[in-house]
């Protein structure tokens, strides 16, 4: 057992025992409550191997996008981060934790979690703060290129082989949800930032297994979750970002923006590789002001207004 999960089976058993005694809450209640904090606790551990007093904010957000791409219920989500909620009180009214990474997380208020979008210019900011001069920096930069350019969830990043690689074709092969492979179009850009990295900053694979691996950590093996999590967190932080930026917040602004130019929903979810058309559904409804826009310019009471 590693120390993430130690911490975790120590203060679950502690929340657990106070929800049951101090509270004095009933057993299904009880049940429900450790039920919620497990599967959040699987998340973390399996994602990034966080133990609960290393957790943050955009860690719990990811879990609450991950709620809603699973097909949760806004009632659903809510009760989920409302045992998470409590759990971190807990850590905080006993002293073991000073501040709730869960404290100022939005609740989901039509039925899902999104993050924030990124506008194109705060993700060339995001890109240029990034010192380049150096391997890490120059992969890093890279990745976000990726994250941004194709649309990947961020466990799709870390699971890219070069023989995913298809540039002469101009796409890439991705390995999605459900072990469900996509091709995913790759743009001139990505793609000569790629070649680059191979060319000259890649490094030599730490082993047999990790010679096929596209991004390797500094031991030439294969980046973990919460290696790029970190990069983009730095990244942000450098370019003065004054948003909670997450490996997802580069998906989701990929959709919003292709939406926003004009893509049809259907490509998008093809390229997202959603299985069900309302999980891209929800990106129809952010543009709000283009939809004002082409209400008036086409709608024929907003022409007739125009015209007084």
């Amino acid at each position: 057992m590693t120390r993430a999960e130690k911490e975790w089976e120590v203060y679950s058993g502690k929340y657990r025992t106070y929800i049951k005694t101090e509270r004095g809450l009933a057993a299904n209640t009880v049940e429900a409550y450790m039920r919620d904090l497990r599967r959040f606790r699987r998340f973390v551990t399996e994602r990034y191997r966080l133990s609960p007093l290393e957790v943050e904010t955009p860690v719990v957000e990811e879990f609450l996008n991950s709620l809603f791409e699973a097909g949760a219920e806004k009632s659903t989500q809510n009760r989920t981060l409302s045992g998470v909620s409590s759990f971190y009180d807990f850590l905080l009214r006993t002293d073991v934790l000073e501040k709730s990474p869960a404290e100022f997380v939005e609740r989901p208020k039509s039925g899902h979690y999104l993050p924030d979008t990124l506008s194109i210019e705060e993700i060339d900011a995001i890109l240029d703060a990034i010192d380049v001069s150096t391997a890490h920096g120059y992969r890093n930069r890279t990745m976000i290129e990726m994250l941004y350019s194709c649309g990947l969830r961020v466990s799709e990043l870390t699971s890219l082989h070069i023989s995913d690689l298809f540039f002469d074709e101009g796409f890439i092969r991705v390995l999605g949800k459900g072990s469900k492979q996509r091709l995913v179009p790759v743009s001139d850009r990505c793609r000569m930032q790629v070649e680059t990295y191979l060319r000259e900053y890649r490094g030599i694979p730490g082993d047999e297994k990790s010679s096929d691996t596209l991004f390797l950590n500094r031991h030439g093996r294969k980046l973990s979750r919460i290696m790029v999590f970190n990069a983009i967190k730095a990244a942000a932080a450098a370019a003065g970002i004054d948003k909670e930026v997450s490996p997802h917040t580069f998906r989701h602004s990929f959709a919003t923006h292709l939406l926003a130019g004009g893509a049809n929903i259907r490509q998008v979810q093809e390229l997202l590789g959603h299985e069900s058309i309302t999980t891209t559904e929800i990106y129809t409804h952010l543009d709000t002001g283009r939809l004002h826009a082409a209400l008036n310019e086409h709608h024929p009471l907003g022409k007739r207004y125009r015209e007084r």
